[in-house]
């Protein structure tokens, strides 16, 4: 009898193992993609959204001209602060304009930061405001979300002009092994509609999609695999279960 027990027992302890393993497949990115692959980049836009917060500098050929169109004082080291900058930079309203300086209400929806730049410019330019201007126009409070099966899920900002999506999981410490790569969810909100998408890591067909950059306030959700949905029933970690299976086991050898 004790030894059907302890047969039965080391049956369950290698179930337990089996089930706890992730295959190949699961875990590699990009499985099909070819050793030297060239394909065309797919570059998107990204539009200026409300609450965005700008950083506009505009600079002349007559330097003091130019001042009555920035904010704050350019030489003050203290700007170098991202929160400073975003307090004293241009709030996108709800009917996406922003108050600059002289020019007045200027919408911006629709636009890039290219297009904003340009705009600026031949207005400055063409009003009589400055000769021959400069514009740069920077978004000081790109940010993403990144939840689920990561190693530091949480929200994260960035000052780049575009970021791709594996930058943006690479922020958030890559995947866990429990993360499925075949079922990533990425949440995106433009021109007042929701986007929900679900994108396959271990294919690279993603990267020839729209979906290879992400944009500000873009949401990413990393479903577990089924390993740890099986693992978070009634049994707890599998772990818990290894432990446990191993006493018992222990106890029936100590008594036999």
């Amino acid at each position: 009898m004790k030894k059907t027990i302890t047969n039965y027992l080391k049956l369950f302890l290698l179930f337990c193992s089996l089930q706890s393993c992730v295959s190949k497949k699961q875990v590699l990115y990009m499985q099909d993609i070819n050793v030297t692959d060239v394909s065309k980049v797919f570059s998107s836009e990204n539009f200026f959204q409300e609450n965005d917060i700008l950083k506009i500098d505009v600079t002349s050929l007559e330097m003091k001209a130019s001042l009555p169109y920035n904010k704050g004082v350019s030489g003050n080291t203290m700007l170098n602060s991202t929160d400073l900058m975003q307090l004293n930079g241009y709030l996108v309203s709800k009917n996406k304009t922003i108050n600059f300086p002289v020019l007045g209400e200027i919408s911006v929806e629709g636009k890039t930061t290219k297009d904003l730049e340009d705009a600026l410019k031949q207005r400055l330019e063409s009003e009589g405001h400055l000769i021959k201007p400069n514009v740069s126009v920077r978004l000081l409070n790109a940010k993403i979300t990144i939840l689920g099966e990561v190693n530091m899920p949480g929200t994260y900002t960035f000052t780049e002009n575009n970021i791709t999506l594996l930058q943006a999981l690479g922020l958030a410490g890559d995947l866990t092994i429990d993360g499925n790569r075949q079922d990533i969810i990425l949440i995106r909100v433009a021109d007042g509609k929701r986007i929900t998408t679900k994108l396959d890591l271990t294919s690279a067909l993603w990267l020839n999609s729209s979906y290879q950059n992400i944009q500000p306030n873009d949401v990413i959700i990393v479903n577990p695999n089924s390993k740890k949905v099986k693992s978070a029933g009634l049994i707890g970690n599998i772990s818990t279960v290894l432990s446990i299976a191993s006493i018992l086991l222990s106890t029936i050898i100590l008594i036999r």
